[in-house]
C-alpha cells in the first residue's frame, strides 16, 4: 500500500533531497543557496523596520513625559509653611475683612435669649386686663425657664412673655428670691429653636470691664446700652426704704424702667447679672449714671441651679 506524501512547512528542500537529486541526475552535489528575496518581501521588511522605529519613538516620548512629570516638583518645590506665612495670612485677612464690633457681637449673642415681659391685671371695675408692668427677662434653660425681677411680675394676674422670634406665651411663677428681687418663670409655650443664655461667673470681674444691658426700657426694644462695671459688692436700698440689697454689681450702661429683669452681659454675650435697680436721688424714674445688677450666681440659685 502506498504511503501518503509528507509535506514540510518550510519552503526549503529537506536535508539530503538535493544530494539525492544530484545523484539521480548524475550531477555533483552542492550546498543549497538562499532564494533571493523578491521586491515585495523587501518592501515588507522595510515597513516592519519603520513600524519598529515608530514604536520606539512613542515609547521614548512617553518616557520623556513621565520624567518631566516627576521632575516638576523638583524644579518647583512646594514652600514649607512657616509661622511667618501664617502671620502674614492672618494680617492680610484682618486688613481686608471688616469684623463686627465687640458690642455687636455681645448683642447678637444674647438677643435670642431675651424676652419681653408684661404683667396684666384687671382695671378698677374688674372687667378688662391691661398692662400694669413692663419688664425684661432672660432664658436660662431652653425648656422655657426665665429669670426676671420679682417686682415686674408681682401682683400680676396674667404674665405674658414675648420671645425674640415674636412668639407670645403666658407664663407662671415657679420660684422667687425676694431678698434679691428675683423671680423664676416657666413659659407655657416656647419656640422650637429656643436658645438659653450662657452664664459666666463674676469671680474675675473688675471695675472697668465692658458690659452691656439689653432689655425693653419704657417698653421700647429690644434695646442695648453699653458701659463699664463701676464697682462690685455694692449695697442699695429701695426708694421706699423697705428693702436693702447687697453684693450688687454697679454699672454705668444706661438702664431705665423696663430694663428691670434683663441681662447684664460681657462683650462675649455671657450673662453676669440681672439688672434690678437704678439709683436716682431726685426720685425720678430716669437713669443718672448708676445702675445695679444681682450677680448671676445669686440669680441662678433662685432657679435651683448649682453655683459656678
Amino acid at each position: 500500500m502506498r504511503r501518503p506524501a509528507l509535506y514540510s512547512s518550510s519552503n526549503r528542500p529537506a536535508q539530503g533531497a538535493g544530494d539525492a537529486g544530484a545523484q539521480a541526475t548524475g550531477q555533483p552535489t552542492t550546498e543549497s543557496l538562499p532564494i533571493p528575496p523578491s521586491r515585495f518581501s523587501r518592501l515588507a521588511k522595510r515597513l516592519a523596520r519603520h513600524q519598529l522605529y515608530l514604536l520606539w519613538s512613542v515609547v521614548g516620548l512617553l518616557a520623556l513625559l513621565l520624567a518631566i512629570s516627576f521632575a516638576s516638583p523638583l524644579r518647583n518645590p512646594v514652600r514649607k509653611l512657616t509661622q511667618e506665612h501664617i502671620n502674614a495670612a492672618v494680617l492680610k485677612t484682618l486688613e481686608t475683612t471688616i469684623l463686627p464690633s465687640p458690642g455687636t457681637h455681645a448683642y447678637d449673642t444674647i438677643i435670642p435669649s431675651v424676652v419681653r415681659i408684661v404683667g396684666l391685671g384687671k382695671d378698677k371695675d374688674g372687667k378688662e386686663e391691661g398692662e400694669r408692668s413692663v419688664g425684661t427677662g432672660v432664658v436660662i434653660v431652653d425648656k422655657g425657664i426665665i429669670l426676671t425681677n420679682l417686682h415686674v411680675v408681682q401682683g400680676a394676674q396674667t404674665i405674658k412673655v414675648t420671645f425674640a422670634d415674636g412668639l407670645e406665651s403666658t407664663a407662671s411663677i415657679t420660684g422667687v428670691q425676694p431678698e434679691n428681687d428675683l423671680a423664676v418663670l416657666q413659659a407655657h409655650k416656647i419656640p422650637d429653636d429656643l436658645i438659653a443664655a450662657t452664664m459666666r461667673s463674676t469671680a474675675e470681674l473688675a471695675p472697668g470691664d465692658q458690659v452691656m444691658a439689653v432689655g425693653y426700657p419704657f417698653g421700647i426694644g429690644p434695646s442695648a446700652s453699653a458701659g463699664v462695671i463701676s464697682g462690685l459688692k455694692r449695697n442699695f436700698r429701695s426708694p421706699e426704704g423697705k428693702q436693702m440689697m447687697s453684693n450688687l454689681i454697679q454699672f454705668d450702661a444706661a438702664a431705665n424702667p423696663g430694663n428691670s429683669g434683663g441681662p447684664l452681659v460681657t462683650m462675649d454675650g455671657e450673662v453676669i447679672g440681672i439688672v434690678t435697680a437704678i439709683f436716682n436721688p431726685n426720685q425720678q424714674r430716669t437713669f443718672v449714671g448708676i445702675g445695679f445688677a444681682v450677680p448671676i450666681e445669686n440669680a441662678a440659685s433662685a432657679a435651683g441651679m448649682p453655683p459656678f
